[in-house]
């Protein structure tokens, strides 16, 4: 355990939330000035971080990064262990004040139970020298704007809003986990930060860009709340401070007696853009509770050498020229932009299409797109995605999990770090979906257990799932008659029951409604050019001695596969009809095979009793409306058209 005098030499450091404002800048500092300290950066990639912050450690041997929720014990536990983690630094949290207004329980889930989880995690694996708690001065609550003492370390805390409290619910647990399980924590408890690469939610970004715009700068009521600003290079140093010569159980406080009005603020940055503070400043209604002041005793940190280096006129004019120079940084931040925003209004972030990789050195292109994580390496649905990722250059690796088995997927997360995940692992059957009447037990544990468990998973780290199921739920009934045109939509429910294999996947598909990560994809009777392999409906119908003759919804994967892929870039969720548009009967395919492929096959029909005789469960037959696709993707082609232009056409020998 430190003590006064000596300096701590950390070897393998976590920093969480890395990837927004204030924690880029300290990674960014530490993997540069120290070259023998394995840096893992995590984040969950909220609106307010972006991958581009940490553009500049990616070609650095001792940098990481990993994408996860700090909410998740799992990971997090996984993570200390498997990077032999001796340091942790911990930056995530929900900071902005004005969304703690509308959407507090997202601020207890992340600041006090994701700071939990952290504290037990550490508890658990017995390996952490050094645990550094980021607060924020907010903590204090309202300082009087008389006085010229400010908040020593030992003040009681006081926080006048949700986004406070949750804080100092944070740090009453690091104090606990401290006293009651010598946990080495040090805190520290943060003035205003401001500089490069700060999401514009917050006051000087969001004045710079309104003004960059020609628009109003909005001030919460009179403008002449005070607060103190510090410039974010002059942070991360307070930080590397902390983390070497910081006392265990101490708090250090991170301020400047320098303190500037709301209204001064807007005024300086109007005074950079040339414009009149009186025809730009507009006054707004004030928040629910706004503190007259923070201000801090910062006398603690500068007895370890801190000092504050960069004037309030250099840091606001680098700040100005970086904003005006990287004007589309963020995307779309017109929500942030507005007077009261809101968590709801604001931009997803756009980290899917970034980089997210777990990686270790080499040069890497923060904008080189997504990554797939596919399940059912060995299946036929799986193993064509594989073969479509590499002939389009796109970035993939096959899960080597067992989806029942939580363990093996998070394992395989860690491992990739995916930005989506396809599930096209599942028990069809062999040869087919008798097998499962006789093996429900395994049929269940596949279809059920593990598709459910690897939504879940998935749901806890923030990623899409795309779902390969069936539309074999169905038969045509009275609504949807045969030879109707009528299909079954995608909010219909599941009518057929006849094989225990449809019972299974109706039944997930009704409990994967609770997940709103998962596009739910409906295929029939799969179909594709490959004509050899037997798990092909036409491979499979040309070999029967008798078939039915009844028209169906069919999915020809090579037109479609695909359009899965491009379905996973625009986030597409939900239930779909994952079918090419109308229906073709067996007879029908059977002709286009005897007309392009042999033109002497012949085939025998026959009716459903007749087939009930040589099958253990009954087959569904039906029509699915393909509208929602076909809106979606208008080129999509008619079954009978992409039968000819993907199958048939290329296969032709007649």
């Amino acid at each position: 355990m430190s003590s006064e005098g000596s300096e701590y030499a950390p070897k393998n450091i976590l920093i969480t939330g890395a990837a927004g404002f204030i924690a880029s800048h300290v990674t960014i500092r530490l993997v540069n000035l120290y070259p023998n300290y394995k840096i893992v950066a995590l984040d969950k990639l909220d609106y307010c971080s972006s991958l581009k912050n940490l553009c500049p450690c990616f070609s650095f041997p001792n940098f990481k990064f990993v994408k996860a929720d700090i909410v998740s014990s799992d990971l997090i536990n996984y993570v200390l262990v498997a990077e032999n983690i001796d340091t942790i630094m911990h930056f995530a949290a929900q900071t902005h004040v004005d969304n703690s207004f509308g959407n507090s329980f997202e601020f207890t889930n992340n600041n006090i139970y994701g700071t939990h989880v952290l504290l037990e995690a550490c508890k658990v694996t017995k390996c952490i020298k050094r645990f550094i708690h980021v607060s924020t001065d907010e903590v204090y609550g309202e300082s009087d704007l008389d006085t010229d003492i400010g908040n020593a370390e030992a003040s009681r805390l006081l926080p006048t809003n949700p986004y406070s409290a949750t804080k100092a619910g944070a740090e009453m647990l690091v104090m606990a986990y401290h006293r009651s399980y010598g946990l080495p924590t040090i805190t520290t408890r943060g003035n205003n930060v401001y500089g490069p690469n700060q999401y514009p939610e917050k006051l000087i970004p969001k004045f710079i860009l309104l003004a960059m715009r020609g628009e109003h700068l909005p001030i919460h009521g009179d403008g002449s709340n005070v607060r103190s600003y510090l410039y974010s290079e002059d942070v991360a140093e307070a930080f590397d401070v902390i983390l070497h010569k910081g006392v265990i159980g101490h708090v250090y406080n991170i301020g400047t007696k320098k303190e500037r009005r709301v209204m001064d603020v807007a005024g300086d940055i109007c005074k950079l853009f040339g414009l009149n503070p009186n025809e730009v400043i507009k006054y707004v209604q004030d928040r629910p509770f706004n503190d007259m002041r923070y201000f801090l005793d910062d006398q603690k940190l500068k007895k370890l050498g801190w000092q504050e280096k960069t004037p309030w006129e250099e840091g606001l004019k680098k700040t100005l020229e970086w904003y005006t120079q990287n004007p589309d940084w963020w995307g779309d931040v017109s929500g942030a932009l507005h007077p009261h925003p809101k968590a709801s209004f604001m931009a997803p972030s756009d980290e899917d299409e970034c980089f997210l990789q777990y990686t270790r050195g080499g040069k890497i292109d923060c904008n080189s797109g997504t990554k797939f994580l596919i399940y059912g390496r060995n299946g036929w649905i799986g193993g064509l995605l594989g073969k479509i990722c590499l002939e389009k250059g796109l970035r993939f690796e096959y899960g080597i999990g067992r989806l029942q088995d939580k363990k093996s997927i998070l394992d395989d997360i860690w491992r990739v770090q995916p930005t989506h995940v396809f599930n096209a692992a599942g028990v069809t059957g062999r040869p087919n979906v008798d097998w499962c009447e006789s093996h429900k037990a395994e049929t269940i544990r596949t279809n059920v257990v593990g598709t459910l468990t690897l939504a879940d998973i998935c749901k806890e780290h923030g990623l899409l799932v795309m779902n390969f199921a069936t539309g074999c739920i169905f038969e045509y009934d009275e609504s949807h008659p045969q030879g109707s045109g009528i299909g079954f939509k995608e909010e219909d429910t599941p009518n057929f029951t006849g094989s225990f294999y449809s019972k299974t996947k109706a039944m997930v598909e009704e409990l994967l409604k609770e997940y709103d990560n998962v596009c739910t994809l409906r295929v029939r009777m799969p179909i594709s050019s490959d004509l050899s392999n037997p798990r092909n409906f036409i491979t499979k119908i040309t070999r029967y001695n008798k078939v039915v003759n009844i028209p169906n919804s069919m999915t020809v994967l090579d037109e479609l596969l695909p359009i899965s892929i491009e379905m996973a870039k625009r986030n597409c969720r939900g239930i779909w009809n994952f079918t090419n548009p109308g229906v073709v009967s067996h007879n029908e395919i059977l002709e286009m095979y005897r007309d392009y492929i042999d033109p002497t096959f012949k085939w025998e029909n026959f009716g459903l009793e007749e087939q009930a005789k040589v099958i253990v469960a009954p087959r569904s037959n039906n029509e699915l409306d393909a509208t929602k696709l076909k809106n979606e993707f208008p080129e999509l082609l008619s079954i009978k058209d992409s039968l000819m232009n993907y199958v048939f056409e290329p296969n032709k020998k007649t």
